[in-house]
């Protein structure tokens, strides 16, 4: 599929896209003429990468990770390494504390609310 189909289809532009491909996140073939050409399978992993982008992963890290979650029979891979899992679980921890954070954000609106709706 060109770029433009793998754009609708994922909701990602086609600038996003062609910055995946230079990190190297995503691959495409090329027709004679020089145009991207997408596997069907790369839909998923557009979704994936937004997925990752959007846990606050950067690129880099994303390069790394992707290779690792599956392999070619969509079954897990096995070759994580044991610096990569350390680095995953701090990303994790991180997530964390974020979503705590963002609790306890949540937790004084909701008083500020609680207070005007009584005053």
């Amino acid at each position: 599929m060109r770029i433009g189909e793998l754009a609708r289809r994922t909701n990602v532009s086609e600038r996003s896209l062609r910055y995946y491909e230079t990190q190297g996140l995503l691959a495409a073939a090329r027709t004679p003429g020089g145009q991207r050409d997408y596997p069907e399978a790369a839909v998923d992993r557009v979704v994936l990468i937004q997925e990752l982008f959007a846990a606050g992963l950067h690129s880099s890290k994303i390069a790394q990770l992707l290779p690792c979650m599956r392999d070619a029979d969509g079954g897990p891979s096995a070759i994580a390494t044991p610096k990569l899992v350390t680095d995953l679980a701090a990303e994790r921890e991180r997530i964390d504390r974020m979503i705590a954070d963002l609790m306890r954000s949540r937790d004084t609106l909701d008083e500020v609310i609680e207070a005007a709706r009584e005053g």
